[in-house]
């Protein structure tokens, strides 16, 4: 997205109607927009994409393209109300970031061999 265009899309946010912004997870990319928007005291939610996928599923409307998803994300939103959270602070995060980096780490080393028994 292009600077007037994340511009303009930011001034519709501020503007819009206070329902919960629902942002599907997706390990990582979307925390700064969801930092964004609730550092701007906008509401957010993310939510598991398989309990989108299962909704999706439930009313026959499996997305193929990013604006139908788009709308079974918003029925979602509608139909769950997902509860509101608070974000977690910059320190958890970076420690989920520090546990979720030594699982894989530690499972490509069972997986290669390259790890002794007991040595991790």
């Amino acid at each position: 997205m292009t600077r007037p265009a994340s511009r303009r899309w930011w001034s519709r946010c501020r503007n819009s109607i206070p329902r919960p912004w629902c942002w599907k997870r997706r390990g990582g990319p979307e925390l700064p927009l969801v930092a964004a928007l609730a550092s701007a005291s906008l509401p957010v939610v993310v939510v598991n994409p398989r309990q989108v996928r299962d909704c999706a599923k439930a009313t026959e409307r499996l997305a193929e393209t990013d604006t139908l998803d788009a709308a079974v994300l918003a029925h979602f939103a509608e139909a769950v109300r997902p509860p509101l959270r608070p974000l977690r602070d910059a320190e958890t995060q970076d420690l989920n970031s520090l546990v979720t980096r030594r699982q894989q780490v530690v499972a490509m080393l069972v997986g290669t061999g390259g790890g002794r028994a007991g040595a991790v």
